[in-house]
């Protein structure tokens, strides 16, 4: 099968982690998933992937993993997956013409492809009234997140690894280090927040509220500008209790979830939201907002009622002040590790395959 090498062979973002990761998980039984179309301008690569389902002879199926897809319906048996649409519930960023484009784009998508796949009941919801579609057509499949390297580890905020299996912890050594170790080293107590710079993501109103967050806490941010973010960066230079860390790895991601004091995520949308279930399955506190799919995600999350940046403050405050008895905190690790469990890509992958299946008998 394949699947858009504009997603599959790009270094940011969701979509770029489900492509991976379902393509990871089919491969590990037995299927050949390879990449089709382009890297180049959208229209172009809109046309090459409508060209590559139309006349691939060596494709049994094509996944259009990233809400967009075909123009017209293609001679392969064709599936794609539209990940939420925020602009029902919110201003993305984006222009007029461009979200005209865009919704054009994924109802062409939607009209042209055999089934539609998406990550939560609430994009489920929001696909089948924007776009008209009957919900029968819409399979809901969570994402799932990799538990490996994670169920083995216990971790203090304090920055303490201790392993629960017999043996010596691994000597932590500087040059074992990841790189962001050496940035965060001095900080005595830091939140984190993980994820793309776009305005969805509710930041600047993040970064604003550290201004009345206790002293001595310092916000630490992990992601790259996605799109509309000058604003974002702005703030960024601008707030001296805020360090900006760029893209991470994932090893450098997991180093920061487990030693953040409190991991946030204030977002006034989300078609899914795997940052905030990375956080539980590590055991990190979270503090977020219930917006769209993350009344589905966030399970045992501090719930950020209002995401203004006053309601953050107070939120971040509280939250805080709970996690610093050592009781309450284990209790909250426990209980998000239990939630995370439930969400795994061998699951995920299983529920993709039956539609699969399905489509191709």
């Amino acid at each position: 099968m394949g699947m858009p090498r504009r997603i599959l062979d790009r270094h940011v973002g969701g979509n770029t982690t489900y492509a991976r990761s379902l393509a990871g998980q089919l491969r590990d039984r037995g299927h050949t998933v390879g990449g089709f179309g382009g890297l180049g301008h959208p229209l172009a690569n809109t046309v090459r992937e409508t060209a590559a389902g139309i006349r691939s002879t060596e494709l049994d199926l094509v996944h259009y993993v990233a809400d967009t897809g075909p123009l017209v319906r293609t001679r392969v048996p064709s599936v794609v997956t539209v990940h939420g649409v925020a602009s029902r519930w919110i201003d993305t960023g984006r222009t007029p013409m461009a979200e005209r484009i865009w919704r054009t784009r994924v109802a062409r998508a939607i009209d042209s492809c055999d089934r539609i796949i998406t990550v939560s009941q609430a994009s489920a919801i929001d696909v089948a009234e924007v776009f008209d579609v009957d919900p029968n057509r819409i399979d809901v499949i969570y994402h799932g997140i990799e538990h490996t390297g994670i169920e083995h580890t216990g971790i203090e905020h304090t920055g303490i690894e201790h392993t629960e299996t017999e043996g010596p912890a691994p000597a932590q050594t500087d040059e074992n280090d990841p790189p962001v170790r050496t940035t965060i080293r001095d900080l005595d107590d830091y939140i984190l927040y993980l994820g793309n710079l776009e305005p969805r993501k509710n930041v600047t109103a993040l970064i604003r509220a550290m201004a009345d967050v206790p002293a001595g806490v310092t916000l630490v941010i992990a992601g790259k500008p996605a799109w509309a973010a000058d604003a974002i960066m702005a703030e960024i230079a601008n707030s001296p209790r805020v360090v900006h860390l760029g893209f991470v790895s994932d090893s450098e991601r997991e180093h920061l979830m487990r030693h953040c004091r409190l991991f946030v995520f204030p977002s006034r949308y989300e078609g899914f939201g795997l940052p905030v279930l990375e956080a539980l399955a590590h055991g990190c506190p979270v503090l977020c907002s219930r917006r769209g799919a993350l009344a589905e995600v966030a399970g045992p999350a501090f719930e950020l009622a209002e995401i203004d940046e006053s309601a953050i403050a107070a939120g971040i405050t509280d939250a805080l002040a709970a996690v610093a008895d050592d009781d309450t905190r284990t209790r909250l690790a426990d209980a998000g590790r239990d939630w995370a469990r439930q969400f795994n890509w061998q699951r995920s992958a299983e529920a993709h395959l039956a539609v699969y299946e399905e489509l191709l008998t």
